[in-house]
């Protein structure tokens, strides 16, 4: 299991290798997270609820014959989805407070389908927001792809996390959270290894054919510090200032990194939505 912060996420203790099979099951589950995303992104808009968000994506993943990993987490985590909004970093509680103008919103969504789950993240720009947290967002989600590029046999877990973190942290001066990290994933929604985004180079689990990583930069436009509100899982930035958040979930080949989770229909759905920013320019 991986302890963060004040809670613990449930994962295998070793690593395990699908088959090309396995694969091709998985990536459908993968896939259709993206799609969920896609419709959020259709309707995002002010004024609508983060509660209602939630209700919206957990009635098309079923619809679509899937289950959202994250509700009853560990028998604790009560929604389908975690919406984190402006300076909450991750696993934000969805309720009954209006998206305003100038808002970020973080959305975490997992699925799991025909026995393997997907799981991947995106933020989204809520009206008209400044320079400043465009550029958060568009050198996190470089950096997302940039950790991507590393993820390839032969290589190790800190070879992803180095390049997630210099391309952040090192060239862009943002807050790289230290207390939470990307994970394996498959049969079970966290498995070994775990995938900080930081780290050196060379350094970590050897990655090999058949691993499938969940990588996801969480970043933060000032310190790296954050902390854990009283409903055990919320998690802010210590300084109040916003966090961006994206999520792919790649697998290991012989060869380039095999994305199995898509930002096609995300992207598409976002730049057509006239109260979305694209901001990735």
């Amino acid at each position: 299991m991986i302890q963060s912060l004040g809670f613990v996420y449930f994962c295998s203790s070793m690593i395990h290798y699908k088959t090309k099979e396995e694969i091709e099951v998985m990536r459908h589950s993968c896939l259709l997270v993206g799609k969920a995303h896609a419709e959020l992104a259709k309707i995002l808009k002010p004024g609508i609820t983060t509660i209602e968000v939630n209700d919206l994506v957990e009635t098309f993943i079923r619809d679509n014959g899937g289950i959202p990993s994250f509700k009853n987490y560990g028998g604790t985590y009560p929604f389908a989805t975690c919406i984190s909004v402006n300076d909450v970093v991750v696993h934000g509680f969805p309720n009954s407070n209006e998206i305003k103008e100038g808002d970020i919103i973080s959305l975490d969504i997992g699925v799991f389908k025909n026995g393997f789950h997907g799981d991947s993240a995106y933020t989204y720009a809520v009206g008209e927001i400044n320079d400043e947290v465009k550029r958060l967002l568009k050198i996190t989600k470089e950096s997302l792809y940039k950790g991507i590029e590393k993820a390839r046999s032969g290589n190790r877990v800190g070879d992803i996390a180095f390049a997630i973190q210099e391309h952040t942290e090192k060239k862009n001066g943002y807050g790289v959270v230290r207390d939470l990290v990307g994970h394996g994933l498959g049969r079970s929604l966290h498995e070994e290894p775990q995938v900080p985004n930081y780290g050196k180079r060379g350094s970590g689990a050897k990655l090999k054919s058949g691993m499938v990583l969940a990588i996801e930069p969480m970043i933060n436009m000032g310190v790296k510090e954050v902390f854990q509100d009283e409903d055990g899982w919320t998690i802010r930035t210590n300084d109040g200032k916003v966090s961006a958040h994206y999520e792919h979930d790649v697998c290991i080949t012989g060869g380039d990194p095999d994305i199995l989770s898509s930002f096609v229909e995300i992207e598409a759905a976002e730049k057509s939505n006239p109260n979305l920013t694209w901001s990735h320019s």
